[in-house]
């Protein structure tokens, strides 16, 4: 490393887990450790909780909990 340069933290990643076909969650890591989960279902029908948000809607969330993540650091 050259002096007078610091390392910056890694940004926040994102994880796409799907165990059952067209439901899953992704998974927001951030540089401390911190974990969030943002969970989907693309089948209406099966989807337990009125809450419960599509691929696309969830993954535009976890987006946010990482842009949020990189915008405190500027």
């Amino acid at each position: 490393m050259h002096e007078g340069r610091r390392s910056l933290p890694s940004a926040a990643r994102s994880r796409r887990h799907e165990g059952v076909k067209d439901s899953g969650s992704f998974e927001v890591r951030f540089p401390d450790g911190r974990r969030e989960f943002v969970y989907w279902d693309d089948v209406a029908s099966r989807r337990v909780r009125p809450d419960m948000l599509t691929s696309e809607q969830a993954l535009e969330q976890a987006r946010a909990f990482a842009r949020a993540e990189r915008d405190k650091g500027t």
